[in-house]
């Protein structure tokens, strides 16, 4: 209803038989009957404005376009209210009179007599007529009231027909009548941010654009946009459905010409009745974030006086935001840590998904018998753990098929609670110690909060990734829920990583004696992996990442052993063998990544 209308009260008889109707029936018929109502006061509203102060011509052609949008949506209203409301009667029944009207039809005309009534009442203190005329309406009601019952009592017990529903109205041409507005295809998820005063909205809307790509709207920009688009003055002038069907439009637009773009976010929600006939037309597509705060902590963020504040709540509030809650998918309470808040925020906009995962047993990666052996010990104890441990997997160049016995580490990928990770050191004691210094052990061990949370750094991530495109793993939970990575992260996570990566580099060649062959050589092909990331090539394997560098931008073929001759090398103490050509080609690479930096 619009603010302070009164409610409309149905007669005793059609009550007693709205109550008996199924649950879905009842809830469906009462949510429409509201809504029906509703419109109707604004339609009230509508013409009053249009008949009152003076307005401009665009002001009425407003005005005029709302009071059709308004018709329209009471009709179609009406027609599923009686979508219900005819159920109740005898349909065996064709010899029965028929009825002039539907149920629907004389509770559209009760709620407009209820608001006559009330509009009559207030102005009855300065308006002589309007006072003689307030009886006489109350009578009108009781009369229609006693009307609709027995109405209501014939057509259960079959004494009565009602006509077919439909009301086939037209609103402008039929050529021209608008068709109703769906999302596109390509507006795949929007976040919809609400909340009073200083309580987090634009500070989350921004992280979520900073770390997952989103496109962000101000909700008003967007009106602004439409209402310019369609010769609108004020688009805050038109019915909360009308607003929802500009604002999906041009999201629609902006999706169709940003074919990439995955995620949008709108802020501010202050009206919730717009958000509500939004989420209507755009289902689970549309995600409404509401974020809550106390009054003390917003005062304290803003930096301004409370009574600064609690002002620019009290016209949020006037427009339903604090009514956005009841509403909301997702309720935050942001007094918390930023942490926190961050956490919930990537879970909300960036979902994990239950992934299916390729199992392998030790002795299916090509592992030497004694290291099979003590994996698949490893695997042994952390499955008993039950679903305190969602993973375990040997990732880099066991899942590739390229490890070399005296040469390759274990990389070990643990997800477990954090409570388990006592357990899970101890499981990783005894697994060292049966390796007996047969090859390294190099663990990762993360939460699955902090999986959720996308806390990852360059590598896990593409170690998750890797995973997903199938590489095995040792131990999975049932539906295990893993953030899912797309290249297009990686491609951006390597440029995070590289810097690091030549940084190390240069560490490593100041100091290239023979004990520093092995990481200088590793990371000269990481390097050019994540070198390869931001060219789209992905290349896997040492031998075939050097082939694919030598045939980038501006570098000449690296004359680099294989992978096979410096391990082979490596542990038969033959290093001076292969470490001069890997240290020219680590000088080619940082000469090469210096100039394509220059300014």
């Amino acid at each position: 209803m619009t603010q302070n209308s009164p409610p409309l009260v149905l007669p005793p008889s059609l009550s007693r038989t709205v109550a008996a109707l199924p649950d879905k029936d009842r809830n469906r018929l009462n949510d429409t009957i509201t809504r029906l109502h509703t419109v109707n006061g604004r339609l009230w509203d509508t013409e009053d404005r249009v008949r009152g102060a003076l307005l401009s011509a665009a002001q009425v052609a407003d005005c005029k376009r709302e009071i059709d949008q308004l018709n329209a949506e009471r009709n179609l209203l009406a027609e599923r209210a009686d979508e219900v409301l005819g159920s109740l009667a005898d349909a065996g029944r064709a010899d029965v009179p028929l009825h002039t009207e539907t149920l629907a039809s004389v509770v559209d005309r009760l709620s407009v007599l209820t608001l006559r009534i009330w509009h009559s009442e207030r102005a009855a203190a300065r308006d002589e007529l309007a006072r003689r005329r307030v009886p006489a309406l109350h009578g009108q009601r009781e009369e229609l009231c006693a009307a609709l019952d027995a109405l209501v009592s014939d057509v259960v017990a079959g004494r009565r027909r009602l006509p077919v529903p439909a009301r086939f109205k037209l609103y402008g041409r039929d050529d021209a009548a608008p068709a109703e507005i769906k999302p596109s295809r390509r507006l795949r998820r929007v976040l919809a941010f609400g909340g009073l005063s200083e309580c987090g909205k634009s500070t989350s809307a921004e992280f979520v654009q900073r770390t997952c790509g989103a496109q962000r709207f101000k909700i008003g920009f967007l009106l602004r946009q439409a209402a310019h688009r369609e010769s609108l003055a004020d688009p805050y002038a038109l019915s909360s459905r009308r607003q929802a069907e500009l604002l999906l439009g041009e999201l629609n637009r902006f999706a169709d010409a940003h074919v990439d773009t995955e995620l949008f976010t709108i802020e501010s929600v202050h009206d919730d009745a717009s958000i509500t006939e939004l989420k209507r037309l755009m289902g689970d597509a549309l995600q409404i974030v509401y974020l809550d705060a106390s009054f003390a902590v917003r005062v304290e963020r803003s930096g301004t006086p409370a009574q600064a504040v609690a002002a620019k709540d009290e016209i949020k509030m006037s427009r339903g935001a604090h009514q956005v809650a009841e509403l909301a998918d997702h309720v935050i309470d942001n007094t918390g840590s930023i942490a926190a808040l961050r956490a919930r925020l990537r879970r909300i906009a960036s979902p994990p998904a239950s992934t299916a995962l390729r199992a392998a047993t030790p002795y299916g990666l090509g592992l030497p018998a004694a290291i099979a052996s003590a994996t698949a010990d490893f695997t042994d104890a952390v499955r008993a753990y039950g679903p305190s441990v969602r993973l375990a997997a040997l990732t880099g160049s066991p899942g590739e098929g390229s490890w070399i016995a005296g040469w390759s580490d274990l990389d070990l990928l643990v997800i477990a609670e954090h409570e388990a990770i006592g357990r899970v050191h101890e499981a990783l004691e005894q697994y060292r110690t049966a390796l007996g210094g047969a090859a390294s052990l190099g663990p990762t061990l993360i939460t699955p909060g902090e999986l959720t949370a996308r806390r990852l750094t360059p590598r896990l991530a593409f170690v998750l990734h890797q995973l997903q495109q199938g590489s095995p793993v040792l131990h999975a939970a049932p539906g295990l829920e893993l953030p899912k990575i797309s290249r297009g992260e990686l491609a951006f996570a390597a440029v995070r990583e590289l810097p690091q990566v030549i940084l190390t580099m240069r560490r490593l060649r100041a100091d290239a004696g023979p004990t520093a062959l092995r990481q200088l050589y590793k990371h000269l092909v990481l390097a050019y992996r994540l070198l390869l990331r931001e060219h789209n090539q992905w290349e896997s394997g040492p031998d075939r990442i050097l082939a694919a560098a030598s045939r980038m931008p501006g570098l000449t073929a690296l004359s680099v052993p294989s992978l096979a001759e410096i391990s082979s090398a490596w542990r038969d103490g033959e290093v001076e063998l292969v470490l001069k050509p890997v240290t020219v080609a680590v000088d080619q690479l940082l000469t090469w990544y210096a100039a394509q930096l220059a300014a």
